[in-house]
């Protein structure tokens, strides 16, 4: 089982990133996948969640109209469109697969993490 994070980098204030995080060795339409952040000396929390099956998702209110959580089950990825951002949403951003469905229940993976610095 993998996920790797990938798109992180350097962005000024105001600009854009995407964020991948590539599957594999796991039926990745079966699972939950969300996005999650952590600082330097905070907590890890939730960004961004995306149901297996595409629909509702869910959004922290520190990044509500900025960023955009996507899949592409044909392509066992899972996106994160950043906007706008700012230098408080530096942090190292973590993708996470989280079995939901009966069949897959418990099963919990995570990537390693990639950076994404804001800063002038």
């Amino acid at each position: 089982v993998q996920l790797v994070e990938s798109g992180g980098g350097l962005v000024q204030p105001g600009g854009s990133l995407r964020l991948s995080c590539a599957a594999s060795g796991f039926t990745f339409s079966l699972y939950d996948m969300s996005w999650y952040r952590q600082a330097p000396g905070k907590e890890r929390e939730l960004v961004a969640t995306i149901p297996s099956t595409g629909g509702r998702t869910d959004y922290a209110d520190s990044i509500k109209g900025r960023f955009t959580i996507s899949r592409d089950n044909a392509k066992n990825t899972v996106y994160l469109q950043m906007n706008s951002l700012k230098p408080e949403d530096t942090a190292v951003y973590y993708c996470r697969a989280r079995g939901v469905l009966v069949i897959v229940y418990g099963r919990d993976y995570w990537g390693q993490g990639t950076q994404v610095t804001v800063s002038s």
